[in-house]
């Protein structure tokens, strides 16, 4: 069953002396429970599309639908409430708050929806990642894969219908990234999720069930189910 609808996206930036076609016409339609992988090189586009799937950024023509839900039919806090409530990010930097120790970063947006918070469901994604003697502890303190496993954990929490990374593996080692997309790929199937990675690292890529490739803001082939 579709899940993710993106039809006609353009997103220019101009000005008086040029224009920037960041993407440029992109269609595209994702399955549920799809491991998609974005592949492009830097500037092709790829983290643009990502941003608009998940509603950080209003295309300038076309549109997304999510779960049959139109983003840009929503006014700015209805997108803000449906995003918090549908889609998890994983940012390549993480953005953990770094005042609040890892069970409370974990919890977070569950928090700032005023939603009850599923201690079993928590529990069990603390359990797949290996992160449950790091829970009180401060980000600060914590390898760049154990925060990206908390980072996880903090997307899945609120049980979304997608889970949207942005080179998740960009900051970290070979054998450590080859370890969190083994994670990512395990939660998508333990948890049936929707999951959605943009990356420039074909051997990370590579793991996903369709690979779509991006450059000049304009889709160019894809490998896997269609």
């Amino acid at each position: 069953m579709e899940i993710v609808k993106a039809a006609g996206l353009q997103k220019y930036y101009t000005n008086a002396s040029y224009e920037v076609r960041a993407l440029d016409g992109v269609s595209l339609t994702v399955e549920e429970g799809e491991f998609l992988a974005v592949v492009g090189s830097s500037g092709s586009g790829k983290s643009t599309l990502l941003n608009m799937l998940g509603g950080l950024d209003e295309p300038t023509a076309g549109g997304v639908w999510i779960r049959g839900n139109s983003l840009r039919d929503m006014s700015r806090e209805e997108r803000t409430i449906f995003r918090r409530r549908n889609i998890g990010f994983v940012f390549q930097q993480y953005n953990l708050v770094p005042v609040l120790n890892v069970y409370e970063n974990i919890v977070l947006p569950l928090k700032l929806d005023g939603a009850p918070i599923d201690e079993t469901f928590i529990d069990h994604i603390i359990d797949v990642l290996d992160i449950g003697e790091k829970l009180y502890e401060m980000p600060g303190t914590l390898s760049g894969g154990q925060q990206q496993r908390a980072a996880v954990a903090r997307a899945l929490s609120v049980k979304p219908a997608i889970v949207l990374a942005d080179e998740p593996t960009g900051n970290l080692d070979s054998g450590t990234s080859m370890e969190v997309m083994g994670l990512f790929k395990t939660c998508a199937e333990q948890f049936h999720q929707t999951l959605i990675i943009v990356t420039h690292e074909e051997e990370a890529a590579q793991m996903a069930d369709r690979i779509v490739r991006i450059e000049d803001g304009k889709i160019w082939g894809q490998e896997g189910r269609p």
